[in-house]
C-alpha cells in the first residue's frame, strides 16, 4: 500500500519528518554506542596495553599510543572511536579461547585506527546523505506536482541507493583494516591462527542466526562475509613465518586470569560457581570464585580464595588489590590498608591501586591517614586523570584540610569526567576560580572547565 500524503504545508511537513527519520539513521549508523559502561581494571589494562604495544611499534606507532577500554556488555563486539581508541566489549573476551584470537581483533582495530576510518567514516555518510537529500528534492517536486506515487519511488528509491553506497563504503574500510591487521600481526611476529579461530567464531553464530552466505545477501551487510574474509586472510597467514610460532606463555596465562576475573565479575555467582568448582585450584579459577562470593556477600570465602592465589604469588600486585577490595568494601577499610599499600609499591604506584588505596585511608574516618590519601589520589590523577572516583576522593581529602577552592576543582574534574552535568562541573570550577591564585597551574586548569562546561550549558540550553 502506497501511503497518501496530502499536499502543500502538509506535504513539506511530512518530507521534513521523512529527511528527519532518514539522517537519524545515518547518525546512528555512523556513531559507536557510548552507552555501555567502561570497566577500569588494572590488571586487564596492563595485559591489553602489553597485548597491544607489539602491535603499535609494528604499524609505526610508539608503545601506549593507542589505548584499549573494555566495555561491560556480552555482546561480541570491537570499534574505533576517536581516532586512537579501541573499544571491546567484555563480550568479546569472554568469546574469546586465547589470547592471540583477542589480538587478531586489535590488529583489526588498529588498521580501522591507522586508515583513519573513525573519521572517514563520516565521508561515506556524508556521500549517502547526499543521494538521500537528492531523491527527496526530486520526490518532493514530484509530490508538489501531483505525482504522489512517483514521487514517495523516488524517494524510496534514493534512500535504498543511500543505504547500499553507505554499506559499500563501511564493506571498503573492513576489508582494508582486515589487510592491514594480517601486517601488524606478521610484523609483531604474531601467529595469524588466532585472527582466523575468531573469524571462525563470528562465521559460526552467522550459522547460528541463519544469517545466508550467498553473495544475493552481502549488499545489505555493513561487513563483508566471515567466510570470504576467512578465505582472503588464510592465503595471507599460513604463508606467513609466523604462521606455526607458539602464543607466548605469559601473555597467555595472563590471559587466562583476566577472562576468569571477568567472569567472575560480570556472571552470576552460581553461573561462576558452577563453571568454577571448588575442585578447581587454578589461578583462573580461584579468581573466579574470589569475585563470585564476593558479590554473593560472602566475604571471608572471597578472602580465603585470595589466600589460595597469594599462597602461589605473595608479592602478585594484583592478588594483594583483589585482598584488599574485599577488605574494604565488606567495611574493614583498616585491614585493607596493609594489602593495598604493598600492592601500590609492588605495582610501581598503578594509579587505579593508588586510588583504592586513597579510598581504604579516607573510609577509615581517621584524620591521621588524611596525609597519606592526598599523597597516593595526587599521584593516582597524576598519573591517570579520567578517574572520576579518584577525583572525588582527593576532594574529599581537600575539604577536610578546609581548601575549598582545590575541594571544588577536584568536584570540577569529577563532574566533567561523568559527563551530563555541565552545570555542576561549571558551578564548581567557577567557585575554584574564585578561591584559587589567579594564573596559577590549578586556576588555569579551573578556567578550562569552565569555558568547556559553559558552552555545554549553552548547547543544551539551546536544543531546549
Amino acid at each position: 500500500m502506497t501511503p497518501s500524503i496530502a499536499y502543500g504545508a502538509g506535504a513539506w511537513r511530512s518530507l521534513f519528518r521523512i529527511t528527519l527519520t532518514l539522517l537519524a539513521m545515518f547518525a546512528i549508523a555512523v556513531r559507536p554506542s557510548m552507552a555501555q559502561s567502561i570497566l577500569r581494571d588494572a590488571e586487564t589494562e596492563a595485559l591489553f596495553q602489553d597485548m597491544m604495544d607489539p602491535l603499535l611499534v609494528a604499524a609505526g606507532l610508539k608503545p601506549g599510543q593507542v589505548r584499549v577500554h573494555l566495555l561491560g556488555d556480552r555482546s561480541i563486539n570491537a570499534f574505533v572511536a576517536g581516532s586512537q581508541d579501541i573499544y571491546v566489549f567484555s563480550g568479546l573476551i569472554e568469546a574469546a579461547d586465547s589470547a592471540e584470537e583477542v589480538q587478531g581483533v586489535l590488529a583489526h582495530e588498529l588498521g580501522h585506527v591507522m586508515g583513519g576510518h573513525a573519521i572517514r567514516v563520516n565521508e561515506g555518510a556524508k556521500t549517502a546523505t547526499g543521494i538521500s537529500l537528492l531523491s527527496l528534492l526530486l520526490g518532493a517536486a514530484a509530490i508538489a506536482a501531483g505525482g504522489g506515487e512517483a514521487g514517495m519511488g523516488i524517494m524510496m528509491a534514493g534512500q535504498q541507493a543511500a543505504l547500499g553506497k553507505f554499506l559499500a563504503f563501511s564493506r571498503v574500510q573492513e576489508s582494508t583494516a582486515d589487510a592491514a591487521g594480517a601486517q601488524y600481526l606478521s610484523k609483531a611476529g604474531i601467529s595469524g591462527r588466532g585472527s582466523l579461530a575468531f573469524f571462525k567464531k563470528l562465521q559460526n553464530l552467522e550459522f547460528r542466526y541463519g544469517v545466508k552466505q550467498d553473495d544475493d545477501q552481502a549488499y545489505g551487510r555493513t561487513h563483508p562475509m566471515s567466510g570470504d574474509r576467512i578465505q582472503t586472510l588464510r592465503e595471507v597467514y599460513v604463508i606467513d613465518p609466523a604462521w606455526e610460532k607458539p602464543a607466548d606463555p605469559k601473555i597467555e596465562a595472563r590471559f587466562q586470569r583476566i577472562k576468569a576475573k571477568l567472569s567472575g565479575y560480570m556472571a552470576e555467582p552460581e553461573r561462576t560457581l558452577r563453571k568454577f568448582p571448588e575442585s578447581n585450584t587454578t589461578i583462573p579459577a580461584r579468581y573466579a570464585r574470589a569475585y563470585a562470593w564476593h558479590k554473593s556477600a560472602y566475604p571471608q570465602k572471597a578472602l580465603t580464595e585470595v589466600e589460595g592465589l597469594l599462597a602461589t604469588n605473595p608479592s602478585d600486585p594484583y592478588f594483594l588489590e583483589l585482598e584488599g577490595q574485599v577488605l574494604l568494601e565488606s567495611g574493614r577499610p583498616k585491614e585493607a590498608i596493609p594489602a593495598l599499600r604493598k600492592a601500590v609499591t609492588n605495582s610501581r604506584a598503578q594509579p587505579l591501586i593508588s586510588a583504592t588505596l586513597g579510598h581504604a585511608l579516607i573510609a577509615t574516618e581517621d584524620p591521621a591517614n588524611y596525609a597519606e590519601a592526598e599523597e597516593v589520589l595526587k599521584t593516582a590523577v597524576a598519573l591517570d586523570n579520567q578517574n572520576p572516583f579518584a577525583w572525588y576522593q582527593l576532594g574529599i581529602v581537600y575539604a577536610n584540610k578546609g581548601d575549598q577552592a582545590r575541594a571544588a576543582l577536584a568536584s570540577a574534574e569529577r563532574y566533567q569526567l561523568e559527563g551530563g552535568q555541565p552545570g555542576l562541573a561549571l558551578r564548581n570550577a567557577d567557585m575554584a576560580m574564585q578561591g584559587l591564585p589567579q594564573g596559577s597551574p590549578d586556576w588555569i586548569r579551573a578556567q578550562d572547565i569552565s569555558l568547556v562546561a559553559r558552552a555545554e550549558v549553552e548547547r543544551e540550553r539551546k536544543r531546549r
